[in-house]
């Protein structure tokens, strides 16, 4: 009876978390794992807590591109990721890109170093009553390449920062994918603000140790830079 309780518990555990397996791009849905480099987690499902760890970049199951194709898009086109099986978690959904340096490409770099900067952030919607979170029960995720970067190889990272367990150091619970894209188009700003992972987030931050029930907050900082808007 007790083993019963105790896998039907990991069962639930393993329903409630996610991933984010396949790239959106160019008005349709890639094939799992296909242009998105496969996470630690494809299998069970569960969250990155140490925000100082190096699987807080792309979260990846091995070094290297792990099969993963890149997908030529265009500057200003809308980019995302499918959930599964959906995003069952209150918290922050927020985008990242990377233009890869000179002399690699969007395969064969890891991601390290200060080139990412933050393409979109969203929030909870507050009340007196409470915080509702727009991103959760979402199967699918995006947002839009900002119109005037560089054209170029890029990595293309989403992180899910799940809150309900955020009231004490290392509570929260994040969800990272990363695609590989080639962007086509584009213009010459280059974006500013840039952070590496690890390293752009504390533990302590705001918006990662925080009890999002009570009392209920009247403002919520996501973590990170400002959003990089052209």
């Amino acid at each position: 009876m007790k083993a019963s309780v105790a896998l039907l518990a990991l069962a639930s555990a393993v329903q409630a978390h996610y991933t984010f397996p396949a790239l959106i791009a160019n008005g349709k849905s890639t094939g799992l794992w296909e242009y998105v480099r496969k996470t630690t987690n494809f299998q069970s499902n569960g969250p990155v807590t140490d925000v100082t760890s190096e699987q807080f970049r792309c979260y990846q199951l091995a070094p290297g591109n792990e099969g993963a194709k890149t997908m030529t898009v265009a500057a200003g086109s809308t980019v995302g990721f499918t959930a599964v099986s959906s995003v069952s978690h209150p918290g922050t959904l927020q985008f990242y890109m990377a233009k890869v340096p000179d002399g690699q490409t969007a395969d064969s770099w890891d991601g390290s170093g200060a080139h990412w900067f933050k393409i979109f952030s969203q929030g909870p919607n507050i009340s007196p009553s409470g915080l509702t979170w727009p991103s959760q029960g979402a199967s699918t995720v995006s947002t839009k390449i900002p119109a005037c970067i560089p054209a170029g190889d890029y990595l293309f990272r989403v992180e899910h920062i799940a809150l309900h367990s955020a009231g004490s150091v290392g509570g929260a619970q994040t969800y990272i994918s990363c695609a590989q894209l080639t962007v086509t188009g584009g213009g010459s700003t280059t974006p500013t603000d840039l952070v590496s992972f690890p390293g752009a987030y504390k533990a302590t931050d705001p918006g990662i140790l925080i009890n999002i029930y009570y009392p209920v907050p009247t403002s919520y900082t996501p973590p990170g830079p400002a959003v990089f808007t052209c």
